[in-house]
């Protein structure tokens, strides 16, 4: 067999500047290395040496210091659309051709990353083990006998085996982060919305994300920030914020913190996985961390919406099209518990849903996040032939209620099992905290040192001492509704926002007052004027919500101020003001609304 590289982003862009490989000479490797570990299961399509030199020969037209991901090379979870590369979402009757590459996958390869195929998963995304393939059971990368964990067992075999840097899954219930625990990755589950899922075959496509699996939290990181892109043709895509950004990813040593230890723990009666659990509690308590306990019980009966509600109609609806007798059997049997709801169920467990997340947001916010297994326990894979419904859900304790509840979440391994297995714990917090975790993330992953995936690898030394922490405040700038004595104001006040300053943006923008006369939109324009705005120092915590709340066509985005500072403020969609007056002759919102009453 070849030699297994070093895949972090950072050594494979050092082996290309030192001389030691070239993409062509790496990708030829990494392509016999796939074809020699075939008895994993891992790839349902790897590309041929043609279809990978397209994009060899591309790659070279692009300036490396320019392309963050130049020749990375990366995997594809087989249910997300890759241009002219059959996709089949586990079910051989189901495979089509697509004509253009998910929206996702086209950022990544404009961004110099490569990909060596497409990955095998459970049926449809349905199911948390890994081993509901036509195309071969996922095994897991320590002890074959063992799960890898699904759906997206394919990418985490590919990345914990040293064939990719980095690999693309889906995550529903926990198909990003059951995998990455029993392989030793990184697994992140975004915030839902921040990457598109154009091109990808739904499973529930309200909840749906496009997950990331990594060997450390930096490369998540890395590619979570070039993946993270607004993207109008997906009607559940939120745009990023300012604070959510790669700039405020980091690895030392936290400031000081508060985490979550939820009261009700299982661990399936495995006393090896609930030792290195409070193990891992300790780690962090060491790094600086207060722990506080949480009753969990809320989240779990969230959990438990999830397939044992309607929601599992939505998977129905995503296979509408295809014959039931194509599926593999265990799927068919899931769907088919469809027949048990009615219209009425689906807005009774809406209404469960909002109440639960009022009690589950209310004990999520006394913390900066919680921290719980990411399974109770691991299974042989003949266990699971035994009991896959029972078992599936047992794996899905900690992870189901993720999407239902608006959360973003991350899985680290901890540690190794007497099967050798991986096992880990997995981080959570709300909507847009994506960077805050992974940086917590990756202070745990490098205190631990463990090695990467399956890799003779470690984490290097800190090679850029000095990163500088994200703030636990960030600055907005309002210019409307949001000032002082406004009608809005109150939204930032209620999230413990504070005034910081009174001043005027650069004379580069212009005010306009849109249709409904209740809030002005803020562009930036050659030969523009000076606009009064106000800066308010808020909570980052409280960002997120407080940006997800903003109507269209206003957003988020950085504006200018007098002093030359750039900082996140309200500004309009492009086309946002076809319809708006130009009111920037005022120089502020409060003197057109004086003007407007004399």
């Amino acid at each position: 067999m070849t030699d297994i590289n070093n895949l972090t982003i950072t050594a494979v862009h050092e082996s290309y500047a030192n001389g030691i490989e070239t993409p062509e000479s790496l990708f030829a490797k990494l392509r016999i290395q796939a074809l020699e570990q075939k008895e994993f299961n891992a790839w349902i399509y790897l590309l041929s040496e043609e279809e990978l030199q397209v994009y060899l020969d591309a790659l070279k037209l692009k300036p490396i210091s320019s392309t963050p991901l130049w020749g990375i090379p990366f995997a594809i979870k087989d249910n997300i659309d890759l241009k002219n590369i059959p996709t089949s979402a586990g079910c051989e009757a189901f495979t089509y051709l697509p004509e253009k590459s998910a929206t996702v996958i086209t950022l990544l390869i404009k961004a110099g990353a490569i990909p060596l195929g497409k990955t095998n998963l459970d049926q449809f995304a349905t199911g948390l083990v890994g081993t509901r393939s036509p195309f071969g059971e996922g095994k897991n990368v320590f002890n074959t006998d063992y799960i890898s964990g699904g759906s997206s067992a394919g990418s985490a075999i590919a990345t914990a085996l040293g064939q990719v840097s980095f690999a693309l899954g889906t995550d529903t219930a926990g198909s990003g982060r059951v995998p990455a625990a029993f392989n030793n990755l990184i697994g992140h589950k975004p915030t839902k919305g921040l990457l598109s899922t154009v091109g990808v075959v739904p499973a529930c496509k309200s909840l749906d994300c496009v997950s990331i699996f990594a060997l450390n939290s930096e490369d998540v990181a890395r590619v979570l920030d070039i993946a993270a892109q607004d993207d109008d043709a997906d009607p559940y895509a939120r745009g990023n914020t300012a604070f959510n950004t790669l700039p405020y990813w980091r690895d030392e040593r936290p400031t000081p913190f508060s985490f979550g230890i939820p009261e009700q723990l299982d661990f399936d009666g495995n006393t090896e996985t609930e030792a290195l659990f409070h193990s891992a509690c300790e780690q962090l308590r060491e790094l600086g961390g207060q722990s506080i306990s949480v009753d969990f019980e809320p989240f779990l009966q969230t959990a438990r919406l999830l397939y044992e509600g309607p929601w599992i109609a939505e998977r129905a609806w995503a296979t509408r099209d295809v014959n039931r007798s194509d599926m593999l059997p265990v799927i068919q049997e899931i769907l088919a518990t469809t027949q048990n709801f009615d219209v009425t169920d689906t807005f009774d467990a809406l209404y469960k849903l909002q109440a639960l997340k009022r009690i589950c947001d209310r004990a999520l916010g006394t913390v900066d996040f919680v921290v719980t297994p990411t399974t109770p326990s691991c299974y042989l894979r003949s266990e699971l032939e035994e009991e896959p419904i029972a078992l599936n859900s047992k794996l899905g304790t900690y992870t189901n209620f993720m999407n239902l509840l608006d959360y973003t979440a991350t899985a680290i391994p901890v540690g190794r099992l007497s099967s050798k297995v991986s096992w880990g714990v997995s981080l959570f917090s709300h909507a847009f905290t994506d960077m805050q975790l992974l940086s917590f993330a990756g202070s745990l992953q490098r205190k631990l040192n463990l090695p990467l995936g399956a890799t003779p690898y470690s984490l290097s030394p800190l090679v850029t001492p000095g990163r500088i922490a994200p703030e636990l405040t960030v600055d907005v700038l309002v210019c409307g509704a949001h000032l002082s004595g406004q009608p809005l104001n109150w939204q930032l006040q209620d999230r413990g926002a504070t005034l910081k300053a009174k001043t005027h943006t650069k004379p580069a923008y212009a005010l306009y007052a849109l249709p409904d006369g209740k809030r002005p939109a803020l562009i930036q324009k050659n030969g523009g004027s000076a606009i009064e705005v106000e800066i308010w120092k808020m909570p980052m915590a409280e960002f997120g919500s407080f940006v997800t709340g903003i109507p269209s066509p206003l957003g988020i985005g950085k504006v200018t101020i007098e002093s030359g500072e750039s900082l996140p403020g309200f500004i309009c969609e492009e086309g946002g003001v076809a319809d708006a007056q130009d009111v920037s002759t005022f120089g502020g919102w409060r003197a057109y609304l004086a003007n407007q009453k004399s």
